[in-house]
């Protein structure tokens, strides 16, 4: 990161999202076309559209025993694929989980390359074209520390909820927030949507919070550099020498920080979606535990 932007004192400059170009209208909010955060994303989405086929791609030459094994960079991503479909979406989404999979890799995938862009150093990489095309900012950023980010893709998730709930289920779906008898029940119901909410609140909330807060702690620290700088230079050394052990440390803990978030995200939404589209097996075990496994009152 630069010094001389840091000693600016305001750490939320390398953090917070830098437009480019803004549509302005009459009567009419500002609405941001392009940005740093919006051409990172583009990146991001460029990325596995290119890296993803290449690496999924089966040789269409040799022999059939090493076309069906993966090798390099093929076997990375069969084996995440492998473990997010057998490990996080099937025990949550049951039978249902070849419908939803597909949503499942995309979201890991497109946080995680966001996330990974993020760490990357293109500030000083940047900064000695983007004057030269009308920039204010060099690129860079991470897209996911942006809460409108987040919240995008939380919303994704809501809508995978609530539409396939009321289109595997109908009417049962809504029934189901309406649990125990009148006028309990209703009180349930208010509390079961609020929860649905929060869910995804949480979602955009998690993710946001986790990504930005790193940035910030390593713009604060370099910060610390350029402010004992500017009093003496054997002071702005002595400071640097702890700053940069401590900024590498924190760098390699976002490195994980980027891999855990991308899951967090993708197995709460799994968790989530599977409890929209199996309650009908919910009901069913409800049943059996007040019942018992041969349909008579369980004892007591």
């Amino acid at each position: 990161m630069h010094v001389e932007c840091l000693a600016s004192a305001n750490p939320l400059t390398h953090v917070v999202d830098h437009p480019w170009y803004v549509l302005k209208g009459p009567g009419l909010p500002e609405l941001t076309l392009m940005s740093n955060h919006v051409f990172m994303m583009l990146v991001a989405a460029g990325l596995l559209m290119l890296i993803i086929p290449r690496f999924a791609r089966v040789p269409a030459e040799g022999e059939e025993v090493d076309q069906l094994t993966p090798r390099g960079g093929r076997n990375a991503i069969e084996t995440i694929c492998t473990f997010l479909r057998d490990f996080v979406a099937r025990p949550n989404m049951g039978e249902h989980t070849d419908r939803f999979i597909p949503y499942v890799w995309t979201a890991f995938f497109f946080i995680l390359t966001i996330n990974l862009l993020g760490l990357l150093p293109l500030e000083p990489i940047t900064r000695f074209f983007s004057g030269s095309i009308g920039l204010d900012h060099p690129i860079y950023g991470t897209a996911t520390g942006n809460i409108w980010v987040t919240a995008t893709l939380a919303i994704c998730t809501f809508f995978m909820i609530v539409v396939n709930g009321l289109r595997l289920h109908g009417m049962t779906y809504v029934k189901h927030f309406f649990m125990g008898p009148f006028p309990i029940n209703v009180v349930i119901a208010f509390l079961e949507v609020i929860g649905l909410f929060a869910k995804t609140f949480a979602l955009a909330v998690r993710l946001f919070a986790n990504m930005m807060a790193g940035h910030i702690l390593l713009a604060v620290l370099v910060s610390f550099i350029a402010s004992a700088g500017a009093v003496s230079a054997i002071l702005g050394f002595g400071v640097a020498v702890p700053v940069v052990i401590g900024s590498v440390a924190i760098t390699l803990l976002e490195l994980f920080v980027a891999f855990l978030q991308a899951f967090i995200f993708t197995f709460l939404s799994c968790v989530f979606i599977g409890q929209a589209v199996n309650i009908h097996h919910e009901e069913h075990e409800g049943h059996e535990e007040a019942h018992g496994p041969h349909g008579t009152e369980a004892a007591h």
